[in-house]
This record gives structure tokens, sequence and C-alpha cells, in this order.
């Protein structure tokens, strides 16, 4: 999905012709979650001029009530029409930073925390970052009422077709719908559990394929309830089946092309790679849990799922945390695994991009590839090749991002300390319920 350039002029032309009738600016906040405010076209001057002006005392993570005048400065190169439209005209968005009345980028605002880490970058010496997302999710079905229930669309299996998968004609739709919308879809398949799907487009630079994956989320939901069905990113909605991922391909590239390849080095690697690989394993722990951000991904980075639970790299299985796709030349790169569709992604992209960055600066080296299935491993077998565990609750995530100050950085003081706030409050309530499961288990033992 190429970027494209528009002018203020474009844009009003675009929306005269298009008969565009409304505009909605989103936003991110804290969490991932998606915000718009929405405007009828005749403030369209207002925000080309960068004068839109919203309450972010309002939106987690933002700033209190007495310093909530925040100003909406759109990306004129993210203006979309949305292929679906009201009978009194169509609706454009356009993705906004957040900026303060001082005029200055609101260092709460996720997506102007990953411009800073890609100017870090540049700084570097390093011209850009691609991201392939593969984000995953499922199809429920839902009550009379329009809300989501428990049950499955489909009791498909990886690459099932129909009559198998159910939700074939959802997924091509959806599919249809990114396409008129400008994305180049790759691929789109039944997941290994039922009711899972994914649907994968091609790479961008790191800020739009952040966009991208917000854009991708909306138009999900939205033709999903046109089936009747509920599209959600949950990590693992139900027991006893694999979580949904959103594995991130990577690539950092230089004025000399891609900086990962080199075709005389050891798996036709560079030493940029393999310091960029150093530097995400190093902080693997670190960026969980902002990579996997809720109670429920724990549940998936468990063992038995295909989801990773080993720190440690491979070119050649999928056992572990990163993996090295056979892909050379241009299209090198480094696949991390772990993180899921919960995460916010331009918070997720600044942390994996930060941990690279620092084992480059710091010329870590990782240790030997491990090329067994680490599933089939003994305790005692992992800690002779120098295996660790990922966390295996938020609460223990937290703990190591707190001990990382590059992962910090890479959130800037603004948004990790809401975040670990936030995610604190977040686990003290979950362990104070008290579930179905454990009741079965114990009610009557004891």
């Amino acid at each position: 999905m190429a970027k494209p350039e528009y002018s203020k002029d474009d844009i009003r032309q675009m929306a005269k012709d298009e008969n565009v009738k409304f505009l909605r600016l989103m936003f991110t906040d804290l969490f991932g979650t998606i915000k718009n405010v929405e405007v009828p076209i005749s403030q369209l001057g207002k925000l080309l001029d960068n004068k839109l002006m919203f309450d972010g005392s309002s939106i987690d993570g933002f700033v209190r009530i007495e310093e909530s005048d925040m100003y909406l400065y759109p990306d004129l190169s993210t203006w979309m029409i949305f292929p679906w439209s009201t009978e009194r005209g169509k609706i454009a968005r356009v993705i906004c930073e957040v900026y303060t009345t001082e005029d200055k980028p609101f260092t709460g605002d996720p997506r102007n925390n990953l411009i800073r880490v890609l100017d870090d970058m540049r700084k570097a010496g390093f011209t850009d970052f691609n991201i392939g997302p593969e984000p995953e999710f499922f199809l429920f079905k839902m009550d009379e009422n329009g809300k989501p229930t428990t049950e499955l669309n489909d009791k498909g299996s990886y690459f099932d077709m129909a009559p198998m998968d159910l939700g074939e004609n959802c997924r091509r739709e959806i599919v249809l719908t990114l396409e008129e919308m400008g994305f180049d879809v790759e691929a789109a398949h039944h997941e290994v559990a039922p009711g899972q799907h994914e649907i994968d487009f091609k790479y961008a630079d790191a800020l739009t394929a952040a966009d991208n994956i917000q854009t991708f989320k909306l138009v999900v939901k939205t033709i999903a309830r046109k089936y009747g069905l509920y599209a959600t990113f949950m990590p693992k909605p139900l027991a006893g089946i694999n979580g949904s991922g959103m594995h991130l391909n990577m690539s950092l590239f230089h004025d000399q092309g891609n900086a990962f390849y080199d075709k005389d080095g050891e798996m036709e690697l560079s030493e940029d790679a393999y310091h960029f690989l150093g530097g995400l394993l190093k902080h693997a722990r670190s960026f969980t849990a902002i990579c996997n951000p809720i109670v429920n991904s724990y549940k998936r980075l468990v063992p038995g799922y295909e989801a990773p639970v080993y720190v440690a790299w491979s070119g050649s299985n999928r056992s572990p945390l990163i993996r090295v796709p056979n892909s050379r030349g241009l299209s090198t790169r480094l696949e991390v695994r772990s993180v899921d569709p919960a995460a916010n992604p331009y918070l997720a992209i600044a942390a994996v991009l930060e941990a690279g960055l620092d084992g480059l600066r710091n010329k870590l080296a990782p240790r030997e590839a491990i090329d067994r299935n680490i599933y089939r491993m003994d305790a005692e077998e992992r800690q002779e090749n120098h295996i660790t565990n990922l966390p295996d609750t938020l609460h223990n995530a937290l703990k190591d991002l707190a001990a990382d100050d590059v992962m910090r950085n890479a959130m800037g003081d603004h948004l990790y300390q809401s975040f670990i706030e936030a995610k604190n409050l977040e686990y003290n309530s979950y362990r104070t319920q008290v579930s179905e499961w454990e009741r079965d288990q114990y009610l009557e033992l004891y």
C-alpha cells in the first residue's frame, strides 16, 4: 500500500468530487483503541489549518481535566474515503497526530511516540523500518440483540474452505473492501482454530504499517457485522484452541539497501541483522508487556498451541520467539512471533525497533540458533541451551518492563507512567476475580 502525497488542495478537490459529507478524524489511545472525532465537511478548512480542538481529558492515558485542550493535526497522506456511505453522502477519514496548545507534539500520543523513535533510527544512519504484520482474528455469531456470543461461526481448520469455512464470504468481502481502500492483500485464509482467520497485507514503512493495522481492524469489525458476525482480536477468546497472534516481520534499511542482508555473511545475514537480533532477544521479556498488553494475552503464551513461549531464535523452525524466514536480498527480515493483536501497534513497533537499535548501538550478539523443537526439550535441556521463558503473566511482564530503561525510553515517560499505572490496576482487578474453573476445582473439594 503505497503512501500517497496529498496537498490541501488535493483533499478539498477529492472531498468535492466524491460528495464527502462527514470527516472521521482518527487517533489512537494508550491501549490501542481507535478514537475519532466526527465533524461535517464544513469543518474541513479548520482541520487543514490545524485548528480543530478536542477534549483530551476523556481519552485513556492522555491528560488530566485541567489540561484537556488538544489539537488534531491531520496527516494528509492518510486521507481515505470509506467504500460504504450513507444516503446523505460519503465519509472520509484522516489519521491525526495530537498536539498541545503550545503547538508541540503531545508525548502521550502513541503515534507521535513512534515518530520520535523513527527519528532516532534515522539519526543512527538508517532510512526505513518496514513492517509486515500478520493479524489473526475470530468470528463469533451474534445474538438477537446484536451482542457477541461464544458460538463460533464455523468448525473449520487451517486452509479449509466452504462448507467447513462458513466465514469465507465475510472474509472475501473484507479483502475486497480493503483493496478498494488501497491495501495490497497478499493472502487470506482460515487459520488453525475453528472460527479463526488471517488476512495478510503487504509490508509498509513502520508508521504506515501501524496506521494500516488500525484501519484493518476497523474494516474487519465493520464487514463482520454486515454478516451478523462479531470479529474479535482478543488473543485467546476460548480455552483449548489456538489463540490469535500478530506476527511482525521487520526489515531495516539504509542507503545501500536492506541492512539485514549480506550475501557473504553467515546465513546471508549481515552483522547489523545479528546485532538487531541480539537486541530483540535481550529485551524480549521487557517488551512482552507492550506487545502482549492484557491479562488474556498470557492465556495464549502457553506451550501446546503454537504460540512462542521461549526466548530463542531460529531460521528453520517455528517454536522459538524469533524466526528468520528464508527470503533474502531486499526481502531479508526477522519475524517476532509473540506479538498479539491486542497490542497498540504504534507502541509495539516502537518497542521492537528500540530493542533492535540498542542491539546495534552495543553490538549485541545473539546466542546460537536453536533448530530443534523447543517444546520437546525438558527444563534441563533448555537451561543448557540458555533458553529462558517469556513472562507467564501480565504482572511478571510489567516487572520486566519496569526494570528496563531501554524499553522505558521506547515509550517515553508520559506513556510509560500511564501504561504501568493502568496495567497494574488491570492485573489487580483480575486477581480479585473468582473463575468458574476455580469453583469447579475447589468448591466441593474444600
